[in-house]
């Protein structure tokens, strides 16, 4: 029989939150007086100081104060600001997380300690709950009758000023989202929303880059005006010959990729990648800092509760000194060898598939736009597939702790999605038309002829399979995203209805409301889909300088998508702590550097640019005949079509001319060029932003000081620091009064309430 039983542990228990809150570090307390409110936003202090009005600011009542912090000391209780007030003296959120409800709930044992039979987490996991999860700070619609400001709970704050979608251009406010969700999800948001703000001037670059193709002049006379003068050789067995004046539309389209603005623009790129990400690491260090987890690190986790039930042995733990649960590490590392053996197959497999399936599906129609939309439904099918299977190896390879599983299911899922996404650019920019042959001696794969480009060549061909996944994969997101939720909050509430019976009150508790909500299922999918984003836009950003832009809208809509999710859909999740976004950095930061080596082979490669310029270098500067030059004829054995023309630098028989050799080596040189020009300067621009902006490391130090002289045991030290100010006392703010708070902002003569409640 399932029952909602709902705990509420007041304040009345302060000693015991006190306990916890000392034996756990990352505990904080300030020091009064508040400063003034930290101005997150460069383009706010940018406007104000060119005296420009800044309509995306927007005052938030209830904004959480900011202090300087030091660590929490139990034994220093007395010293505290505002600690007789115990039913104040700590925040909704921390109860959550640090001292009461959920602390307490994580590591009582309901059985046998021996088996690990300990936690609420793993009653979930074996049935004996259907939930467990805080409870919202009451209902998110506003009040019917007129309300002041101060007076709306947290939720509805939230609900006003962020998550409506007529405040898509106002900044987020960060204080209030980690006050109420935690920093973890808190760093999300600041992260989306850096992130989309950076992708505005890239957005700008791109969309004049993509603009400038069409004012550049350019000779396409020689094809557009060609007649039947080139008649060109079948692209695919089934196909006939046709004339180069047929694809005049398609060249000038091509133009608009394909100019000497996309080699800027690949440049700019590289150098925005790498910028972004050391400016998001000064961000980072300064909310960190601001929210007080520059010094946190994940404690001694508890066993996950899979892996409790599943561990074939008890073993003492060489830190903590319990017995828990112990899976023999040789055994996980040779589960862990096994499951990547599983990844490279799959991943090859993967190649191969795709590879028939453009030869024998969509042989020598690929390019169309009904074979793209298909290629997006077979990516979005095998993306669900990937992740079942990266999801059943993690459990499999028997990982201990929660930061564990999370990092190797994260690398798994990464590893298939990479492969799944960008298979097909790859496949057409690097493969495609690579490996054809000429007529008489075409090159073939498993009998079938091996797949040459478009009429209008790959890399229009790539621009097009950039749009249609890139655009059509975040079009069904914000879809899913929009009705999955409401989909599932209608089968909870039938669920509740069934449980509940007759007895449903006719004024729904707050339990109940929330569990009609859907649980939040964490933000791996929310990263997962901004840094596949972020992939396309800068892997492949020579061959669609206009990703950005819609990588810009998308972010925008994203937003409040997510802000909606979590303010209105989803069950309050447990407030979690972090100082940084942990893994997805490392990934985006391989992504910044592949994309500088996948953009100078597109350019080299793929794109027309080189052999242009080296075309105009050493025959003509206004491309004259550039185009009959780029064309061979077929070999005099070539009975089919004979004296059709193919696009290739072949003599008569077939073989390469010298031009073919000096553009390769001229190709390679760009390549080194390239990649070392832009790397060089990367690292300049690593060297020289601090990673911590020195303005921060001076506030660290300062705080380090003060907190060092409040918590002095001799007095003495104390009116000396405050006779050493002398006149300057009355401006000084800083007193030696502390504060015992979690969380850098929130003062706790705010506080609302005094208890915490978490249905179960």
């Amino acid at each position: 029989m399932k029952t909602c039983r709902n705990f509420s542990l007041r304040t009345k228990n302060v000693h015991l939150m006190l306990f916890y809150s000392d034996r756990r570090s990352p505990v904080s307390v300030f020091v009064s007086q508040a400063q003034q409110h930290l101005d997150l936003n460069t383009s706010a202090r940018v406007l104000s100081k060119l005296c420009i009005p800044n309509v995306m600011t927007e005052s938030v009542p209830n904004r959480p104060l900011d202090y300087y912090t030091c660590a929490f000391r139990k034994s220093k209780m007395s010293r505290f600001l505002g600690w007789e007030d115990q039913d104040t003296y700590f925040t909704n959120t921390q109860r959550h997380l640090l001292f009461q409800v959920y602390e307490i709930l994580a590591r009582t044992a309901y059985g046998k300690r021996k088996k690990a039979e300990v936690g609420v987490d793993r009653l979930l996991n074996e049935g004996a709950y259907t939930a467990a999860f805080p409870l919202h700070e009451g209902p998110f619609q506003l009040p019917k009758h007129e309300v002041k400001p101060d007076e709306l709970n947290q939720r509805q704050v939230l609900y006003y000023y962020w998550a409506r979608w007529c405040k898509w251009y106002k900044y987020q406010p960060l204080d209030h989202i980690r006050e109420y969700f935690g920093e973890k999800i808190a760093l999300y948001f600041a992260w989306l929303g850096f992130y989309t703000a950076w992708l505005l001037p890239a957005a700008v670059v791109g969309t004049l880059v993509f603009v400038s193709g069409v004012i550049m002049s350019v000779n396409r006379e020689e094809i557009c005006n060609s007649g039947a003068s080139y008649t060109m050789c079948p692209l695919c067995k089934t196909c006939k010959a046709w004339n180069m004046s047929e694809i005049c539309t398609l060249t000038k389209l091509g133009y608009l990729f394909d100019h000497p603005g996309t080699v800027f623009f690949s440049v700019f790129m590289s150098f925005w990648a790498v910028t972004f990400l050391e400016y998001w690491k000064r961000k980072m260090a300064t909310l960190a800092h601001h929210w007080d987890c520059m010094d946190f690190h994940e404690e001694e986790e508890r066993p996950r509760p899979e892996f409790a039930a599943m561990a074939p042995t008890m073993e003492q733990n060489p830190v903590t000194g319990v017995k828990e649960p112990y899976f023999p590490e040789k055994t996980r590392l040779s589960r862990m060898f096994t499951g990547s053996m599983v990844i490279i197959m799959m991943v090859r497999l993967f190649k191969i598939f795709y590879i028939l399936y453009c030869c024998f599906v969509f042989a020598g129609t690929i390019a169309n736009i009904s074979s793209s939309i298909v290629n997006l439904g077979l990516i979005l099918l095998m993306g669900q597939v990937y992740t079942a299977l990266a999801e059943q190896l993690t459990k499999w390879e028997m990982h201990r702790t929660q930061t564990q599983y999370d990092n190797a299911f994260i690398f798994k899922v990464f590893i298939f999605q990479f492969v799944n996404f960008y298979s097909s650019p790859f496949y057409v920019a690097f493969f495609k038309g690579r490996f054809v042959g000429y007529p008489t001696n075409y090159g073939t794969l498993f009998g079938m002829r091996n797949e040459d480009c478009g009429a209008g060549g790959c890399l229009i061909e790539l621009a097009q399979q950039l749009f249609i996944i890139m655009v059509g994969k975040q079009l069904i997101n914000n879809v899913q995203e929009f009705i999955l939720p409401k989909v599932k909050a209608w089968r909870q509430k039938r669920t509740l209805a069934k449980v509940l019976g007759g007895k449903a009150s006719h004024e729904p508790r707050r339990w109940e409301e929330d569990y009609k909500l859907v649980e939040c299922e964490g933000l791996f999918e929310e990263y997962l889909e901004m840094v596949l984003q972020f992939g396309f836009i800068t892997i492949f950003v020579a061959a669609f300088p206009l990703a950005p832009l819609f990588a810009l809208l998308n972010n925008w809509v994203e937003i409040r998508l997510d802000a909606h999710k979590f303010v209105c859909e989803y069950r309050r999740p447990v407030a979690e702590r972090a100082q940084n976004i942990g893994v997805w950095f490392n990934i985006l930061e391989a992504l910044s550097h592949l994309s500088v080596i996948a953009n100078a082979f597109l350019i080299a490669f793929t794109s027309d640019f080189l052999p242009r310029l080296l075309y105009q270098y050493k025959f003509d500067n206004d491309l004259n005949g550039y185009v009959n030059f780029t064309l061979a004829y077929a070999p005099l054995n070539y009975t089919e079509y004979p004296m059709c023309r193919y696009k290739a630098f072949r003599d008569n028989n077939g073989n390469y001319t010298l031009f073919y050799w000096e553009l390769l080596a001229v190709r390679l040189g760009f390549i080194i060029a390239f990649e070392h020009v832009v790397f060089f300067v990367l690292r300049a621009i690593d060297w020289i932003v601090p990673d911590v902006p020195e303005s921060l490391e001076l506030k660290m130090k300062r705080e380090r000081y003060l907190a060092k002289q409040a918590l002095a045991e001799n007095q003495e030290a104390l009116t000396w620091d405050a006779h050493t100010q002398g006149h300057a006392a009355h401006t000084s703010p800083y007193k030696v009064n502390l504060v015992s708070n979690d969380q850098v902002n929130t003062f706790i003569l705010n506080s609302v309430k005094s208890s915490s409640n978490l249905c179960i």
